[in-house]
Parts: structure tokens; C-alpha cells; sequence
């Protein structure tokens, strides 16, 4: 019996070792635009790629490129990386994705994959200044120097104007075929799959690791979408107005907090929104807010917290550095600058127009406070209050919708059901709230 339980030990003893002596090797996929979303995923495949002792990471590869200043933050972790960094061309690297695939130990491509066309282009497909060029020659010269691959020729990927014998003719830029790419030391072998790029590197016994993103960080990627942005920033300026509207209610202020903080939580952890930027928003909502319930009329404020807010919002959706857009293209300030002039004028739209009806629809009626306090039910209201019912006086300030009117000789509290009224236009009192009178515009 010994001698089995013996056996026995030794059999789990070599299936533990035989576990621990395999390679670890991690596959991350760089298939789509190269923008913080992606980088943030490739900073979370590395971090992965140490946390389960990786002995090799290979990059599934297939892109037309992205943002160059995240191209080049992906380049840096690369390059960082401790142990062997491999990609896989499996049918583009083109740009931002050229300039990666070099930053990698070895390089590996499919039958039919390219490499190259490396050309810095605006959001429209044309051409940017030279002053990206530039950029973009500097870092893929240097980067193929690193890897001891031709600089030339990395430059040869970015300046058409380039001439190198038996390569390539003044007028065009380099894109490789995968023949092209090995005969010039740009690729290591042609391969169909992963698992040959291990067989080629005498990798046998190993165990796979795809890294893919957890369901937060797939919700915190979405919410870097612009689109929902703009639909962010309509929601935080509809719920604070919407809470001020109905104090205690809570809905609309939750509203607003949630889509605050899905707004910024993603660029802060994508390193885009700066501890400044993020105080620069909240001075500019405490402003506007301000402006529409406290400070009578339209002024230095309303003008300063509107401008602080949408420059705000636009360096937060940037990876500028303080103010500095060198390298940042004219298309992304463009989007970021048209969705938030758009959020912005969104909610404004809202509170303008839908306020009112919202206020008094009968889903908010079921979730605001509407009770009356009849007298007999032993409420009591201000006597001279009750007897200003219908009277009819003016706006001595704007009405936003609180604020104060002037009915016989005396300045008074007064409020509207959600519509503007500018100063010195003709009220009606219709109900009263306390020693607060309710009044509508006098139209007619």
C-alpha cells in the first residue's frame, strides 16, 4: 500500500512539474484604430502579460493605423517590455501600425500581409503638415535602429521623397509585401498562424493566454466614444437643472452625477483628462449654475462659466499638453471641440424647451413632491399672500425660474412653472408656495 501511495506522489510530483516547466506565452490582439482606447488595452495586456510571468508576448496584428500620439505611447510599452515582444502581421500594419510591428523583437506576416504606408494624414485622408512628418520619420528611424533594422528604409514608410536604390523611387512611400519585407530584414518568416510562430522558435511545451478586456473596462471604453460624450454632457446640464427645478426630488442630480462621472472617469484612467482640466469643468458648471439661479440678468459669469466649460470639455477629450497641440492632429480638435459645442447646446435646448413640459408630465409628477396643503386640513398660508391671488404686477429681476417681482410698490419671492421671464415683463400671480407667489408671463 506504501509502495502505491508512493507511486502515486511521484505521478502528481512530475504532472506538477511538467505544469511549471511550460512557457507562458501571452496573444494580444491590435485589430482596430489606434486611439486611448487601444492604448489603454495594450497597457492592460502588459500589465496581464506580468501579472501571469509571461515568458513571450505576441501582438495579432491587423491596422490601418490611428492617432500618432498614442501610437507612440504604445511603442514606449512595447520597447519597455522585459522579455520578447513578437507580432504577427496577419493582413495590415499600415502608419501608427508600421511604426508598432518595428518597435517588436521579431516580426512575423501572413501570405498577402503589408507593411509600411506610414504617412501622417489628417482626419479628412490628406496629407499633415511636415511638421508630423517630421515626427513620425524621427520616431521610425530611431525605433528600426533600436531593432537593428534599416532606418532608411522606416523613413523611406513615411517621406515619399526618399530615394533608396533597388527599393524604392522618389514619389512613393514604402509598402512591403511580405516577400519584400523579408528580403529587406523587415520580417522574420512567413507564417499561417501563431502556433508556427512557435514551432519556428523550437516552442513546444507552452500554454496560450488571449488576453481579452473585462466587462468594465469594455464599458469604460465605450464611454470614450464621442458620441456618447455629447450625449454625457447633455445629461450632467439637464439633471443639475432639473434638480434645482424640484430640490429633494434626487433623480435628476443622480442623473447628472453618474454621467460626471462616466464622462470623466475613462479619459482620466486613458491619461487624458489632467487634475486642471477636471477643476477647469466644475468652476464652469458652479459658474453657469450661478448665473440661471442666483445672479439676476446675463453676465460676466454666465459668459465665463459657459467658455470655461466648453474649453474644459474639449482639452479633456485631448492629449494636449497644457494647452500645447503640437503633435495633437487638427482633426481630433475638431471632433472634440464639435461635441462638446454640441452637448453644450443640447442641454441648453433641453431646459429651454423641454423643461417646462418635462416639469409638468405626469412620469414627474410621480416622483416630485405635488401635495397640496389645504386649509382644511389644517394648513394655513400667508393671509397677504393668498390675497395677491391674479394680481398682476412685473419682473423686477429675470426669472430663472425664481426670482423677484414688484406688485403694489413692494419687491416680493416669486417663481415661475419652469419658463423664463426677462425683467420688466408684464406677470400674472396664479398660486403661491408659502410667502412665495407663483406667476406665469401675461401674454395677451
Amino acid at each position: 500500500m506504501r509502495i502505491i501511495l508512493l507511486m502515486v506522489g511521484i505521478l502528481f510530483s512530475v504532472q506538477a512539474f511538467a505544469q511549471s516547466g511550460k512557457k507562458q506565452v501571452m496573444v494580444m490582439d491590435i485589430k482596430d484604430e489606434i486611439d486611448p482606447r487601444m492604448l489603454r488595452y495594450v497597457k492592460l495586456a502588459f500589465e496581464h502579460a506580468d501579472k501571469i510571468k509571461a515568458d513571450y508576448v505576441i501582438i495579432d496584428m491587423d491596422t490601418y493605423g490611428g492617432v500618432l500620439t498614442d501610437a507612440k505611447e504604445i511603442v514606449d510599452v512595447v520597447m519597455d517590455s522585459k522579455k520578447p515582444v513578437w507580432v504577427f502581421i496577419n493582413s495590415d500594419a499600415a502608419s501608427a501600425g508600421a511604426l508598432i510591428s518595428i518597435a517588436c523583437d521579431s516580426i512575423y506576416m501572413s501570405p498577402g500581409a503589408s507593411i509600411g504606408a506610414a504617412t501622417v494624414v489628417e482626419g479628412d485622408g490628406k496629407q499633415a503638415p511636415d511638421k508630423y512628418q517630421s515626427y513620425m520619420r524621427s520616431i521610425m528611424r530611431s525605433t528600426a535602429e533600436e531593432n537593428h533594422r534599416d532606418p532608411r528604409i522606416a523613413e523611406g514608410m513615411v517621406d515619399e521623397r526618399v530615394v533608396i536604390d533597388s527599393v524604392k523611387q522618389a514619389g512613393k512611400v514604402i509598402t512591403f509585401t511580405t516577400t519584400e519585407a523579408i528580403a529587406h530584414g523587415y520580417c522574420e518568416a512567413k507564417v499561417e498562424s501563431i502556433e508556427e510562430i512557435l514551432k519556428r522558435n523550437k516552442i513546444e511545451n507552452y500554454e496560450l493566454h488571449h488576453f481579452k478586456l473585462g466587462a468594465t473596462e469594455k464599458i469604460i471604453a465605450f464611454f470614450l466614444n464621442p458620441f456618447i460624450s455629447g450625449i454625457l454632457i447633455l445629461v450632467i446640464l439637464g439633471g443639475i437643472y432639473f434638480e434645482l427645478q424640484t430640490p429633494g426630488v434626487g433623480f435628476p442630480l443622480f442623473a447628472a452625477i453618474t454621467a460626471l462621472v462616466l464622462y470623466l472617469v475613462p479619459y482620466y484612467l486613458n491619461g487624458l483628462a489632467d487634475y486642471w482640466e477636471i477643476i477647469a469643468l466644475f468652476v464652469g458648471l458652479l459658474l453657469i449654475m450661478a448665473e440661471i439661479f442666483v445672479i439676476p440678468g446675463f453676465g460676466i459669469a454666465g459668459v465665463a462659466g459657459i467658455t470655461l466649460t466648453l474649453v474644459s470639455l474639449v482639452l479633456i477629450m485631448l492629449n494636449n499638453d497644457f494647452f500645447n497641440f503640437e503633435f495633437v492632429p487638427l482633426g481630433d480638435i475638431v471632433q472634440a471641440s464639435f461635441v462638446a459645442v454640441a452637448g453644450l447646446a443640447g442641454g441648453f435646448l433641453l431646459l429651454i424647451f423641454a423643461g417646462p413640459k418635462l416639469l409638468e408630465s405626469k412620469a414627474f409628477q410621480r416622483i416630485a413632491l405635488n401635495d397640496a396643503q389645504n386649509s382644511a386640513e389644517g394648513y394655513t398660508v400667508n393671509a397677504n399672500a393668498q390675497s395677491m391671488l391674479n394680481k398682476k404686477g412685473v419682473a423686477h429681476t429675470v426669472l430663472r425660474p425664481s426670482g423677484k417681482i414688484l406688485l403694489d410698490g413692494e419687491v416680493l419671492d416669486a417663481f415661475t412653472r419652469g419658463e423664463f421671464i426677462e425683467k420688466g415683463e408684464a406677470v400674472e400671480v396664479i398660486g403661491t408656495e408659502g410667502v412665495t407667489l407663483r406667476v406665469r408671463k401675461i401674454t395677451e
